[in-house]
């Protein structure tokens, strides 16, 4: 049986460092999906889709307010599938967009429903590219860039791995763009004492931090699912991160399951 592996892309990954969508980056992906597929079944959580908005509007000052966050999100969510849909078939990969709210973790019903639908796409080798549907729920757009959705789809399919793409190695004792002799810290049990290291900074993209990411390693490690948070601006970094080349974050499960 594959294993089943969360994959959370942010949007400081998706755009490489800078303000556009990168396509080279999706075709990066698209091709570890394809090198992975047989070992992981991979479901994507996927930030992105206001910035990729901005490539092809501009709300002025008004992008602000969360109201207006949200109709750009409205308008680039299907941008953002269609540059994931025409790469990905490139290497044969199919994708499915899911659009999810946390209400759909709080019943059982909701909570079945997604389950089954995830597990069906699954089934049938198609990706899940998730996002939070941000036309009608606003908490992502405000904080977090789908680190804690990406911890709860990991926990309600009982994923085998959560990996969180970002634009950094992991977890420092500081941080590195501020303290130059910040020390790279592989592995964390207590996530408690680690939230008192962060030292956070202002992104103009994304809106997940290093806290919002300790938040849904949290959220993994009560239900024994290991988180790690990866370099996202390399190629092949997931690939390399299971191959244990270069340097992330491992926060560790009471229980140790293995994952590679």
């Amino acid at each position: 049986m594959k294993k089943k592996l969360v994959l959370k892309i942010g949007t400081s990954t998706l755009t490489g460092g800078t303000k556009l969508i990168s396509r080279g980056k999706v075709e990066d992906i698209g091709r570890q999906i394809l090198s992975l597929r047989e070992v992981y079944d991979i479901i994507l959580v996927s930030s992105g889709a206001i910035a990729t908005a901005k490539q092809y509007i501009n709300i002025n000052d008004a992008g602000k307010l969360v109201e207006s966050k949200q109709a750009m999100a409205a308008i680039g969510q299907p941008l953002l599938m269609r540059i994931y849909n025409e790469i990905f078939s490139d290497f044969g990969i199919r994708t499915a967009q899911c659009l999810m709210t946390y209400r759909d973790f709080e019943n059982e019903t909701s909570r079945k429903n997604t389950l089954n639908t995830i597990s069906e796409l699954i089934k049938y080798s198609y990706v899940p590219v998730i996002n939070e549907n941000d036309t009608t729920a606003v908490e992502e757009i405000i904080l977090g860039d789908n680190d804690k959705l990406s911890a709860l789809v990991a926990a309600l399919i009982k994923a085998d791995l959560l990996v969180l793409a970002s634009d950094i190695d992991g977890v420092f004792n500081r941080n590195p763009h501020i303290h130059a002799d910040a020390q790279h810290i592989p592995e964390i049990k207590n996530i408690e004492e680690a939230k008192s290291l962060v030292e956070e900074r202002d992104s103009e993209l994304g809106t997940g931090g290093m806290n919002s990411k300790l938040e849904a390693a949290m959220i993994c490690q009560k239900e024994n699912i290991e988180t790690w948070i990866v370099n996202g601006t390399g190629n092949n970094f997931l690939i390399n991160a299971l191959d244990e080349k270069i340097p992330f974050t491992k926060f560790k499960v009471v229980e140790n399951k293995e994952i590679s």
